[in-house]
This record gives structure tokens, sequence and C-alpha cells, in this order.
């Protein structure tokens, strides 16, 4: 928990879904925030809620499980630009995750949207993780 406060989130989303838990704690940064703003409007995530902390502020984000068997909506989480080697799409060539099946989660210069969203306003930037 250091650098990468993105492939922090994931993981803790990752860890909370495969042990069940209705709530996933993670540090909230800017872009954790707008992260979680984009899971929600997905519908991969019930809800997320700021808490203020003595060190740093956290973000509760509630999980969304499927079915009496608790299934988790979201099965896979993945980061592709990390802070050793970026990836980079142009519109043109905008990942599509299991055949559009998933979403890919982009930085562009109009914010933080899915692979869809930059795909019909015509603007490609960092690809910033895969979720299906």
């Amino acid at each position: 928990m250091v650098n990468d406060t993105i492939a922090d989130m994931l993981t803790g989303i990752r860890n909370a879904n495969l042990a069940k838990h209705k709530v996933a704690r993670v540090k909230a940064t800017k872009i954790t925030r707008c992260l979680a703003n984009v899971l929600k409007e997905e519908g991969l995530i019930q809800n997320f809620e700021e808490i203020e902390n003595n060190l740093q502020n956290e973000l509760l984000i509630s999980l969304k499980y499927k079915g009496k068997k608790r299934q988790p909506i979201i099965t896979a989480l993945k980061r592709i630009s990390k802070p050793g080697l970026r990836g980079y799409a142009n519109h043109k060539e905008l990942p599509r995750v299991l055949g559009g099946l998933g979403i890919a989660i982009l930085s562009t210069s109009s914010g933080i949207m899915t692979d869809q969203t930059a795909r019909h306003k015509g603007c490609g930037g960092e690809v910033l993780c895969y979720i299906w």
C-alpha cells in the first residue's frame, strides 16, 4: 500500500468479494472516488460512502451479490496500466473486455469513464483496469 492506490483498491474489492464481505474498505483519494462512482453507475457495486478518519479518509464500498449462494457480481478485476508500464489506447483501439461482457475503465482528458462511454465520445486515454 505505497504508490498504487488503484491496485490497492482493486485488491481490496477482490479480497472482500472472495471472502463474501458486505463492505470493502479502501483509501479515499480523488481517483478511487471516481472509480467507485463508475462502478456504481455500471451497477457493479451497491453504493459507496466516504468516512472521516484521523489519518486518512476511507471509502466504504458496499459490494453486490446475486442469488441465494451470494455469487459476486464482479468475478474478476485486472490492473492494466501500472506505474512501471503505462498502457494507452486511442479511441479506435479501445479494448473490448470479454467481447463486450466486461468493462474497461479509462482515464481520459474528459475524466474517468468506461470504454463504451469513451467510444461514444470519441476519446482515448490510459487504460486503468478491466472488470468482468
